[in-house]
């Protein structure tokens, strides 16, 4: 595949983004483009090993700051990020991936890529970080305040993309609100939940917080405004979890010790700590946020992946990764077949 990198985009770049697009490149074999000032840009690229890499600069003079809005991505067409996306319009590029401004990323995607036909407004998903089985979870910030025709589509997107990338058959779509009872939320959920119930999805409900993590649901859907802090908030849990699990459980022998006994037969020692790590391993893997690397905006005609802006390498490469698996899926391609049938 060609995936283009906004070498530009991170709150720290372009160090963390060209890093994670050399990792990703050794990993996956893939051509690489990065976009960004091309004399910068190559002079971090200068400090890492890409020898048998397929890695390619493009020059983009200019560079969309979190500061920037609508208007300046309409008038700077030279930025990475403007760039970038035009080279997935054009055919050069089979993906785009940057941690800019999600707002730029937005309406970049929006000026150049266009919207699916019969899509009002794309919408930002991810896969649910606080969850015994994976789900997708949307809208993360496109769209602050939906009419409920507006989250029916994104729950038809959101459906498209569990089947599609996370392999799943008829998956369950909740309305994420403040109570299961159908008149729970606010005047745009309870119209949303009328729809949703006549709607061609496998719809169960609305679900709260607590049944999201339980896995009620495979596709979670509300707005961006919601969305955005909710999505926020279970990762700073998951970030305090990851805290917890190393100052209090792993801080000292006593309760290293602790943690060993309690593994079945009683074995103690160092052992037991070996046998105790893969575990914790695994649950620090799950809670970390640079596992997921971003989401991927739905509903515009080419494969979007929006990142952190505190992104680090490891979570540009997981971005990457996260584009493959939806070019690989021709998600953009069964939302279009999709929406022409309805």
């Amino acid at each position: 595949m060609r995936i283009v990198v906004d070498a530009f985009g991170s709150d720290n770049c372009p160090g963390p983004d060209v890093e994670g697009a050399v990792i990703a490149a050794r990993a996956t074999g893939d051509e690489i483009i990065l976009v960004g000032p091309e004399a910068r840009t190559r002079e971090e690229l200068t400090k890492h090993n890409t020898e048998g890499l397929k890695i390619t600069v493009v020059h983009a003079p200019e560079v969309l700051t979190m500061e920037d809005h609508s208007e300046a991505v309409r008038r700077k067409e030279g930025s990475s990020i403007r760039v970038g996306m035009r080279m997935v319009r054009d055919g050069e590029a089979d993906a785009f991936v940057s941690a800019g401004n999600t707002i730029a990323c937005l309406a970049s995607a929006i000026f150049d890529l266009r919207r699916i036909r019969g899509i009002r407004r794309p919408a930002l998903s991810t896969v649910y970080p606080l969850t015994t089985q994976p789900a997708v979870f949307l809208d993360m910030g496109a769209n602050a305040d939906p009419t409920p025709e507006i989250l029916l589509q994104s729950a038809r997107m959101g459906t498209v993309y569990a089947e599609r990338v996370l392999g799943l058959e008829n998956p369950r779509v909740g309305l994420l609100a403040n109570g299961e009872e159908e008149e729970k939320g606010t005047m745009v959920l309870r119209e949303a939940f009328g729809l949703f119930k006549e709607a061609d999805i496998n719809f169960v409900g609305n679900v709260e917080p607590k049944e999201a993590v339980k896995g009620h649901a495979d596709v979670i859907v509300t707005d961006g405004f919601t969305g955005n802090i909710h999505i926020k908030t279970a990762e700073a849990v998951a970030s305090l979890f990851k805290l917890l699990i190393k100052t209090d459980l792993m801080g000292s022998v006593w309760s290293k010790i602790g943690l060993a006994l309690l593994i079945p037969g009683l074995i103690v020692g160092l052992p037991g700590l070996l046998l105790l790590a893969p575990g914790l391993r695994r649950l620090a893997k799950r809670l970390d946020y640079a596992e997921v690397g971003g989401g991927l905006l739905l509903g515009v005609n080419g494969v979007v992946i929006v990142g952190h802006g505190r992104s680090n390498a490891r979570a540009v490469k997981s971005a990457v990764m996260r584009a493959r698996e939806a070019v690989a899926a021709d998600v953009v391609a069964t939302i279009k077949a999709g929406m022409a049938s309805k």
